[in-house]
């Protein structure tokens, strides 16, 4: 049984991309500081923070719209990882990877999502 958010195992997931998001922004060029490794870094931090505040919610249902906005976040990400790669800023071995993760984080969250419903009904 979990006992708080940092025991899901989507949210170690949504932990694990944050950080490999990071670290692909680290190698960016300064001109883009402020604007894509910006967006970037505030998108894929919100993913777990989402799960987390919908996990302290009293309410379920309030707990599946962070897990939505949760996902709004993945997606955003996605996009600024699709153009990074477009203007050469990730290699592809690199965007790759992160597909792999981003794949398998939406996989769990969409689950996760599902699974608040049908425990509340």
């Amino acid at each position: 049984m979990v006992k708080d958010f940092d025991e899901l195992e989507v949210y170690k997931m949504a932990g694990e991309l944050t950080r490999l998001v990071y670290s692909l922004t680290e190698e960016f060029p300064e001109k883009e500081k402020f604007n894509i490794v910006s967006q970037l870094r505030r998108a894929v931090a919100s993913i777990g923070a989402n799960i987390a505040e919908g996990y302290g919610r009293f309410h379920y249902k309030e707990n599946v719209q962070f897990c939505r906005q949760a996902r709004g976040s993945l997606a955003e990400v996605k996009h600024f990882l699709i153009l990074s790669k477009e203007l050469k800023y990730v290699p592809e071995s690199k965007y790759l990877d992160f597909l792999e993760k981003y794949e398998n984080l939406k996989i769990r969250l969409n689950n996760y999502i599902k699974s608040i419903g049908k425990r509340n009904i």
